[in-house]
């Protein structure tokens, strides 16, 4: 039988490359709240004998695991042959470590949570810090797909003279990645930070790229902070202006006015968050990952 793919409201486009790229069916949903609060959900396609695909993003995760856990056991209850999660943005990677006493370390208590949830799970660029890969924190099997392919094509054919320009050391592969894909040098920042909208960047020597246009880029963009103060110092040493690309548009309040203030002259995201600044299109991708996904799994078990 042909995949049943639940798309979350307001990731209808998503569910549709899904639908698209697993020859699959779109199952209808139903999602409210109740008076009190609490969660209601009904898979008002039946799931019974079907692989199940739940197609909802993880940014704002608390106002949408519940509904994501009742979907997934659902499903199997009503016998679903296996339930996955497609989710562009993953949520809780960062707290990755126990800074102080008495901390959750988020990134892995949530991964055991969703692997005892779903059987298989397709995101885009995870944050991943102080894990090397999501199998570190995962029991399910995962595949992680890679926006630097689609970002590259974007800036060669959007940013003529392009210079990438990564914000840490924990960027410099991926930097390097988008830099290939579009035909264009890159360059690494340090960042040190201090809190979270405390932030230092320090510069290279830039001298040697005058006349090229910065694009700072990042996999989150929340507070901004990061891209704001870099924004601030390529200005300084006489570059123009820097686009700004983001995978992920969290976007937390005053972001936009901090890169408007450090003179950022566009900013663009990957439509993994649906945005206003929308403007690089991951779908087929992460799509085309979940096809091989399911294949794999479906041979599997």
């Amino acid at each position: 039988m042909t995949p049943l793919v639940y798309a979350w409201p307001g990731r209808e486009a998503l569910g549709a490359a899904l639908v698209d790229a697993l020859g699959g069916e779109p199952g209808r949903l139903e999602l409210r709240r109740f008076p009190d609060g609490e969660s209601y959900v009904r898979l008002a396609s039946a799931p019974a004998g079907r692989h199940v695909v739940l197609a909802c993003g993880l940014e704002r995760p608390d106002d949408k695991c519940t509904g994501i856990y009742f979907a997934a056991a659902t499903a199997r209850e009503l016998g679903a042959r296996s339930v996955g999660l497609v989710a562009p943005y993953l949520a809780y990677m960062r707290q990755d470590a126990r800074f102080r006493d008495g901390e959750a370390i988020a990134s892995r208590a949530f991964a055991r949570w969703l692997s005892s949830s779903v059987d298989w799970l397709v995101t885009l660029d995870p944050h991943l810090h102080r894990h090397a890969s999501l199998d570190e924190v995962y029991s399910i099997p995962t595949r992680t797909v890679s926006s630097a392919a689609v970002i590259g094509r974007w800036i060669a054919t959007n940013v003529p003279a392009a210079l990438v320009v990564g914000p840490d050391a924990e960027s410099a592969q991926w930097a390097g990645a988008i830099a290939t894909a579009a035909g264009c040098p890159h360059v690494v920042l340090e960042k040190t930070r201090r809190g979270d909208r405390d932030v230092e960047v320090h510069l290279p020597a830039l001298d040697r790229w005058r006349g090229r246009t910065p694009v700072l880029i990042d996999d989150i963009i929340s507070t901004a902070q990061t891209m704001a103060t870099a924004a601030l110092g390529l200005r300084e040493t006489g570059l123009a202006s820097p686009l700004c690309i983001g995978v992920h548009a969290l976007f937390a309040d005053g972001a936009m006015s901090a890169l408007d203030a450090a003179g950022v002259v566009r900013v663009v995201t990957c439509n993994s968050i649906v945005h206003a600044t929308n403007g690089i299109d991951v779908l087929p991708a992460v799509a085309t990952e979940t096809a091989q996904m399911l294949a794999a799994f479906a041979a599997s078990h």
